[in-house]
């Protein structure tokens, strides 16, 4: 007997198994970010910090996501995949930072960064930030952000086992571990201490990206809700506007304001959830959001010497710094570079995911480095870098715990900047997108914690910088 054409219907019908979209509010949010990091490198506008925490948009994402290969894959797969994705662009980076320097005299008498062998296998495996020297410094100075999201993913198996026995009380420790160490000074030996505060000042954002996953960020009563973010979100801007530094009102200038501040703003742009579908009608935009989570890591990791090269063309040929000029043809002469960058090396982005290499990012779902797509939660460089010429302040976001050296993001960094000031000193500390801030993948890489803080300097800036305690 046969089986009659009407039950034999269902088997043939079946519709193919479909991988899920992207979620393109979650990709936009990781490429605002990223471009956020970008200006803030280039120009240090410190009210870019407080109007877009990149650094806690970057370590929120890439925690939702790591959240989700945690349930789907197990510890084991979701914390290799995001290390098989993050290490190969690194290393690439490094075939090429690390033989300048050396051919520029990195040595073990340079006076500010001197080589020591056995530090370079965190060029291999970040987890301590990568060595550099004093000339370098813009090739290695905003690689914190890598070490802290690589620490971040190999402790999430815990904190998500944590995160889903005792919830929000988890999400709230660092802040309490926060305040205890601004208030007992407490320090621990370098390198140790930067990663510390690094860690303490972005586990709360990671650990809402676990809350925005599993629903729970949405399940929140709507009272509760707006007044958690009120009172958060109010306590870290009444201490940022109220501990004012050299440099202005910067939120990379105090731990406490950015770990507040950047856990209240993503509480609120992670509560929504827009089909971001007008995409579709400004193609550009969409080309461009789509391209910046492709190559997420390579414009990381490659943005912040770049804007070095960038300020070396416009002092050759005498454009005035802070000026309207400078600042378009900073932009112009950055995106350039960035995208030659996008073209040369970010392929070894593809090659990690497993994906066919090509020079321009295909259209096909990708993972990057802040967290990759998902889908809706709960349901010549030799003469640019030295330092014997005139060099500006450059600032990077990260963050530096209060008025010491550390080893997160560097909290001064000079590399020639038209008319910049001597250096005075440069004070080493971490935020994109991130790639920010910040770098993880879907199954994947960092965005990232603090964002890069890179603000050239005049001759109009602070002797000094920085100016002492009370500072990120």
């Amino acid at each position: 007997m046969t089986a009659s054409p009407a039950a034999a219907v269902p088997a043939a019908a079946a519709p193919p198994t479909v991988k899920p979209s992207r979620n393109r509010y979650i990709d936009t949010l990781r490429a605002v970010a990223i471009v956020r990091v970008v200006v803030y490198h280039a120009f240090g506008w410190a009210w870019l910090t407080y109007v877009l925490p990149a650094m806690g948009v970057m370590f929120a994402i890439a925690g939702s996501l790591m959240a989700a290969s945690l349930s789907k894959a197990g510890a084991r797969k979701a914390v290799w995949s995001r290390i098989r994705r993050l290490l190969p662009a690194l290393w690439t980076f490094a075939a090429i930072a690390l033989p300048l320097m050396f051919w520029h005299g990195w040595s073990t008498s340079d006076p500010d960064h001197p080589l020591h062998k056995l530090n370079l296998v965190f060029w291999l495996f970040p987890l301590e930030d990568p060595p550099g020297s004093s000339w370098g410094e813009p090739f290695w100075e905003v690689l914190w952000y890598l070490r802290a999201y690589l620490i971040f993913v190999l402790v999430s198996p815990i904190l998500y086992f944590l995160y889903k026995r005792f919830g929000w009380a988890v999400v709230a420790a660092p802040l309490v571990i926060l305040v205890v160490l601004t208030a007992t000074g407490f320090r621990l030996p370098d390198p140790v201490d930067g990663i510390m505060w690094d860690f303490v000042t972005y586990a709360a954002c990671w650990l809402v990206g676990f809350a925005h996953r599993d629903g729970r960020l949405h399940r929140m009563p709507i009272a509760l809700y707006a007044a958690a973010v009120t009172v958060i979100g109010g306590i870290g801007l009444y201490w940022l506007f109220t501990h004012p530094t050299a440099w202005g009102f910067d939120l990379n200038e105090d731990p406490i304001a950015r770990s507040l501040w950047s856990l209240a703003f993503v509480m609120i742009v992670l509560r929504f959830r827009p089909t971001m579908a007008f995409l579709d009608r400004v193609k550009w935009l969409s080309e461009s959001v789509r391209v910046i989570n492709a190559r997420a890591i390579t414009i990381y990791l490659w943005h912040f010497p770049l804007i070095t090269v960038g300020a070396m063309l416009l002092e050759h040929y005498q454009v005035p710094w802070a000026t309207f000029q400078y600042v378009v043809w900073m932009l112009i002469i950055e995106a350039l570079l960035v995208l030659g960058a996008v073209v040369l090396f970010g392929w070894v982005e593809d090659v990690s995911a497993k994906r066919r290499p090509s020079l321009w990012p295909s259209a096909g779902p990708m993972p990057a480095l802040a967290g990759a797509a998902s889908v809706a939660p709960g349901a010549s460089a030799s003469a640019s870098f030295s330092r014997t010429t005139p060099s500006a302040q450059v600032r990077t976001e990260g963050p530096p715990p209060v008025g010491r050296r550390t080893v997160g993001a560097p909290e001064s960094v000079k590399s020639p900047v038209p008319g910049a000031a001597p250096d005075s000193h440069a004070v080493q500390s971490s935020g994109m997108s991130t790639v920010d801030g910040s770098a993880s993948v879907e199954s994947g890489a960092p965005d990232g914690p603090y964002p890069a803080r890179g603000v050239a300097r005049v001759n109009d800036a602070p002797p000094e910088w920085p100016p002492g305690p009370g500072r990120s």
